[in-house]
């Protein structure tokens, strides 16, 4: 089946870290459930076709081979491609381009559940004593403190800021425990980009992003994008913290009922704590995605 809902299939969607991707060959993937291919040159650039197409397999495959090549981009260290038409550029991410910034890919992980659901443990502090017992959180410091949502029309994206936590081991580069403020972004329905007091020089943020493939509605891939201000820690140390803070996170969201993320209202209780996830819901709802949630009912 192919996806129906007309916002999901025209945005850009992750397929791979670029820096993992071997030149010359065929990799394959799916994408909201078609099968997808895709291959980069020795000069950079990339290619993107539907599997249905009859190329190879294994490649090599030329550009002038693909009959009705998918528009692909390489941003962020990632492949991203699109089954429809896409509107304009990717949101943008300006400290990425910082000369003396870590810029990485901590993992590829798949989880059995929607994009949204993902997105909404992404934006969850109030899980972190819990499920990160003595790394982003610890008792008694449980409370999620006042924070601002904002729904920017101009930007079309969900900002919020004034998110502050305590946390015994904050980064791969802390040292002690301490309060972290957060800044977190929704620019894409199924993208999220956090911003958290650096360990090393508190003026400047750390930025770790979350770019979800849906593979299908219930299936996701999750491509974690670091780029940090560490030069004390290698890249191993740094993709290992963060593998573990995922795979503590995975198996509760895989444990998530439903699958797709609801969208009325009145379907789960919100608290003080899920306010970015509330303005979310009715982002969402607001652009009329059906894809990966449960749309409101009137």
């Amino acid at each position: 089946m192919q996806c129906t809902d007309p916002v999901i299939f025209n945005l850009w969607h992750p397929l791979a870290a670029a820096a993992e991707t071997a030149v010359g060959l065929v990799h394959t993937t799916t994408l909201l459930e078609e099968r997808v291919g895709y291959a980069l040159d020795a000069s950079g650039g990339t290619i993107a076709w539907r599997a249905r197409a009859g190329l190879p397999e294994r490649g090599p495959v030329r550009v002038e081979d693909v009959p009705e090549p998918l528009p692909t981009r390489i941003r962020y260290g990632y492949v991203w491609t699109s089954l429809g038409t896409p509107d304009g550029e990717l949101f943008a991410i300006p400290e990425y381009d910082e000369p003396d910034r870590r810029n990485m890919n901590a993992g590829t992980i798949g989880i059995h559940v929607s994009a949204p659901r993902a997105i909404e443990n992404f934006l969850d502090m109030g899980h972190f004593p819990f499920v990160h017992t003595d790394v982003l959180g610890v008792e008694p410091h449980t409370e999620v403190r006042e924070y601002e949502v904002e729904v920017s029309a101009e930007r079309d994206e969900i900002v919020a800021t004034g998110c502050r936590m305590f946390q015994p081991k904050a980064a791969a580069a802390s040292s002690g425990g301490r309060d972290v403020e957060y800044v977190y972004r929704v620019p894409h329905p199924y993208c999220g980009v956090l911003y958290k007091s650096g360990a090393l020089d508190p003026t400047r943020r750390d930025v770790i992003a979350v770019f979800l493939q849906p593979v299908d509605e219930e299936h996701t891939r999750a491509h974690m994008l670091l780029s940090v201000l560490d030069d004390e820690h290698e890249d191993k140390e740094i993709r290992n913290f963060q593998q573990s803070i995922f795979g503590q996170d995975k198996p509760i969201l895989e444990n998530q009922y439903p699958k797709r993320l609801p969208l009325d209202p009145r379907a789960e209780t919100p608290i003080r704590a899920d306010k970015s996830a509330v303005a979310y819901r009715r982002w969402l709802s607001r652009k009329g995605i059906t894809y990966g949630v449960l749309p409101a009912t009137d």
